[in-house]
């Protein structure tokens, strides 16, 4: 029997390109640097990063940008066994740009339709999804069919795997359900009710979820930090993480343990990867065993490193970073450069 994946996401998957000249609307971009992009995908690079072993579900197009993007899994060592090619649709592209240290517009190009969203669910390998320590979903990927149909596929695996107490599951850390909100990505549903009704349907059966306060109220009709949690916690979930941008993050557990974390201070570039170097730490933090305000606490120092930096996948950190900035208790401009010198 292979050895179980620590982490496997699901979802967006697409090439960013990204200014590199900073402060200049995109009419005015000269110059652009060519990265992986999809949240799902960036944590699993971000998990990768911290010595993880970590795969992602997701399709491409069949074309340049889709051979680019499993050149790319590859070097982050991210197996990309399940990440296929569907012939109708391109490779999506994203553009941003770069106001900080609070502005980044992003520029999604996904039509007529990603391919990421075009997952089956007879295409999964629900052996693996069952037996992985943690599942990453998100909310993305419950905004069209056949991926939906998948997602949710996935996750009822798990459960049922879970209360039929497998031998997988006595190993197995968590199912988290990154909120993922983007409603653009939503097109002709009635946000106010279709949404979160399939947000309600999936929280179900994860035990984690993870969202901004924008997130925590698609979810839940809730935006005040606390009361988003017991919400989150009332849907199903066992631990819920309400993200609060420069006021740091709020964790509660169904145990009554709690831990409301303070950034860390970091002179913002893109604050675009933040999030998603975030959930790779989350992820590193609850396979390690640690309580949730250590997890807390090195979550968000990873996410302040990227944030530090222009890109997203390859700005991802490694473990002696992330202890460096903690040390610190700031991101400081060596820290941010990055082990080349170079911020990237």
């Amino acid at each position: 029997m292979p050895e179980p994946y620590d982490v496997i996401t699901m979802g967006r998957i697409g090439v960013d390109l990204y200014p590199l000249d900073i402060g200049v609307p995109l009419a005015r971009v000269e110059t652009f640097g060519k990265f992986l992009g999809g949240s799902p995908t960036n944590v699993a690079v971000a998990a990768a990063r911290l010595g993880r072993r970590t795969a992602v579900i997701t399709r491409t197009g069949r074309d340049a940008f889709g051979e680019y993007l499993h050149q790319e899994l590859q070097a982050f060592g991210v197996d990309d066994r399940w990440v296929t090619e569907v012939e109708e649709y391109p490779t999506p592209v994203t553009f941003c740009e770069i106001f900080p240290p609070d502005d980044f517009p992003l520029h999604f190009y996904r039509q007529p339709k990603a391919p990421d969203l075009e997952i089956h669910p007879p295409e999964l390998d629900l052996d693996a999804v069952r037996d992985a320590r943690i599942f990453w979903m998100t909310g993305t990927g419950l905004s069209a069919e056949p991926s939906r149909a998948a997602t949710l596929a996935a996750l009822q695996a798990r459960s049922e795997s879970a209360r039929s107490e497998s031998p997988a599951s006595e190993f197995r850390t968590a199912t988290v359900f990154d909120l993922d909100w983007r409603p653009m990505f939503w097109a002709g549903e009635d946000h106010s009710s279709v949404a979160p009704a399939r947000y309600r349907e999936a929280l179900a059966h994860a035990t984690v979820a993870v969202g901004n306060v924008d997130e925590c109220e698609i979810a839940t009709g809730e935006r005040e930090p606390h009361a988003a949690a017991r919400a989150l916690l009332a849907a199903g979930v066992e631990l819920a993480v309400v993200k609060q941008g420069p006021k740091g993050v709020l964790a509660v557990h169904r145990d009554g343990s709690t831990a409301d974390v303070e950034p860390l201070p970091v002179e913002v570039v893109n604050g675009l990867g933040a999030g998603d170097a975030f959930g790779g730490a989350l992820c590193h933090g609850l396979l390690a065993g640690w309580d949730i305000a250590r997890i807390m606490r090195y979550a968000n120092a990873a996410g302040a490193i990227v944030a530090s930096r222009i890109a997203c996948s390859s700005a991802m950190p490694f473990p002696d970073e992330v202890e460096r900035a903690l040390a610190e208790g700031a991101v400081t401009e060596d820290i941010a450069a990055g082990p080349s010198g170079a911020a990237s």
